[in-house]
C-alpha cells in the first residue's frame, strides 16, 4: 500500500496508532490529522471518516483499508483522525462539535480541482453526513455506511427509550446534527447520498436509514439506498460473505457516475 503523508490540521503531538496492522486503532486523538494516500493521476479525492463510536477511531478497518480500495479505483484518499467529543484535551475536554471542526479543516486541505466525496462508516458516517450538510462543502457526493445518523437524537430515538450515550458531549453532537430528519432542515445533505446499511443491525438500527429515505423521497433529494439482509454491523470491506459483497461495486459505480467519469 502507498505510504501516507501525515498532514497536521492543528497544533499538538502526532497521533499514535495502537495495536498491530490490520487492526490498529487510535484511542487518544491529540490533534486533527489527515493520512493522505495519493495516486499518480487521480480522478477524484475522498475524505474517509473512520468509525469508533466517537470513543476511538478504527483507523485500519474503516480507514486505511478503505483508502487502499479507493486508491485502486483511482482516487486520492485522505483518512481523517478527528478529536473526540468529551475526551480529555485542551483546557478540559474537547467540545461537542470538535469532530466537525476537524472535518471542516480537513476539507479545507483537500484540493477542489477534482470531484470530492466524503465516505464515512459507523460514527464516521454521522460525521460525513454533518459535513455534507455544510453550505460550502463543495461535494460531489457523500457515502454513509451503517451509521447512527439520526436515531440517536433524544427526540428520534430508535428503539424508543434508548439511553443517552456518554459522554455528554457525544450525545450533544448527535442532538445537534440529526441527519435526514425533515423537521431539522439544517441536517439535510446538500449533495447526492449513497447509503449502505444492515437490516438486522442491533448496534445501529435500520431506522437511521429509513428516516433519511423518507425525507429524501418527500424532499426530492438525490439518494441511493442499499439495505442488506444478513450483513453484520461493521461489515466494511472485511465481512463480505453475504449480499453486502455487492456494496463496494455499487459504491464505485455510483461515485464514477457522480464524478462524471
Amino acid at each position: 500500500m502507498i505510504q501516507p503523508d501525515v498532514l497536521a490540521l492543528g497544533p499538538g503531538p502526532a497521533n499514535v496508532l495502537e495495536g498491530a496492522a490490520p487492526d490498529r486503532v487510535i484511542e487518544t486523538v491529540s490533534r486533527g490529522e489527515l493520512l493522505a494516500y495519493r495516486v499518480a493521476a487521480p480522478k477524484g479525492r475522498v475524505l474517509v471518516c473512520p468509525g469508533g463510536g466517537y470513543l476511538r477511531l478504527m483507523i485500519d478497518s474503516e480507514g486505511t483499508r478503505i483508502a487502499a480500495w479507493l486508491n485502486d479505483l483511482g482516487y486520492d484518499a485522505y483518512v481523517l483522525a478527528h478529536r473526540l467529543p468529551g475526551a480529555p484535551g485542551g483546557e478540559g475536554v474537547w467540545p461537542f462539535d470538535i469532530a466537525l471542526t476537524d472535518g471542516l479543516a480537513a476539507l479545507e486541505r483537500i484540493p477542489r480541482d477534482l470531484p470530492r466525496f466524503v465516505l464515512g462508516l459507523s460514527s464516521g458516517g454521522h460525521l460525513a453526513g454533518a459535513l455534507a450538510c455544510q453550505p460550502d462543502a463543495d461535494l460531489a457526493g457523500v457515502l454513509i455506511a451503517y451509521a447512527p445518523i439520526n436515531a440517536n437524537h433524544r427526540a428520534y430515538k430508535a428503539p424508543a427509550g434508548k439511553p443517552d450515550y456518554p459522554p455528554a458531549e457525544k450525545q450533544a453532537f448527535y442532538d445537534a446534527w440529526p441527519i435526514g430528519i425533515a423537521g431539522e432542515p439544517h441536517g439535510l445533505p446538500r449533495c447526492p447520498v449513497f447509503l449502505a446499511y444492515a437490516l438486522m443491525d442491533q448496534a445501529v438500527p435500520v431506522e437511521h436509514a429509513l428516516n433519511l429515505i423518507r425525507t429524501a423521497r418527500d424532499a426530492g433529494l438525490d439518494l441511493d439506498a442499499h439495505v442488506f439482509g444478513t450483513a453484520p454491523h461493521g461489515f466494511g470491506l472485511r465481512h463480505l460473505d453475504g449480499t453486502q459483497a455487492a456494496w463496494p461495486g455499487l459504491a464505485a459505480d455510483w461515485m464514477a457516475r457522480k464524478a462524471g467519469s
